[in-house]
């Protein structure tokens, strides 16, 4: 089998319907478009959620909970288990994780999540750190930094 010998298979693909193209094709001359009206028009396009004039769902519905979005902050989570790929070092920075190509984007800052173990002193930089993270660190003899956002 060559790279250009291969088809789809039987039935997978169907012939596009070609609109506007005389009474023999079953979609000429309106283009099944109908009569006159809005959407006979070229260039008709309806808003996302529009309902014929009836209140649209989204308004109909009432207004609940908060949100926080101007504000939100986003944090970049790494697991302790990243932690390994730093063997030698004693002092894990923010700068460490880039270079190592751990996080490409640091949004609001980098928090330390707690999944795996860690079984040397390590002193980790980050802007913020879960509370089993922490927990971990600190028993194996390390030291949890916080940096300023």
């Amino acid at each position: 089998m060559k790279i250009n010998e291969i088809r789809p298979n039987e039935g997978a693909t169907r012939r596009k319907i070609r609109v506007g193209r005389g009474p023999g094709s079953g979609k000429g001359k309106t283009a099944g478009r109908g009569h006159k009206g809005q959407k006979s028009r070229s260039g008709y396009s309806r808003r996302f959620g529009f309902e014929g004039g009836q209140m649209p769902l989204v308004r109909r519905l009432p207004k609940r909970g908060f949100s926080n979005y101007p504000f939100k902050k986003e944090y970049v989570g790494i697991n302790l288990t990243m932690l390994a790929l730093f063997e030698n070092q004693d002092v894990i920075t923010v700068d460490d994780f880039i270079n190592k190509g751990i996080v490409k984007d640091i949004k609001d800052g980098i928090k330390i999540l707690g999944n795996g173990e860690i079984n040397r002193p390590v002193t980790v930089r980050a802007h913020k750190f879960s509370k089993s993270a922490r927990e971990k660190i600190e028993k194996a003899g390390g030291k949890c930094e916080v940096l300023e956002p």
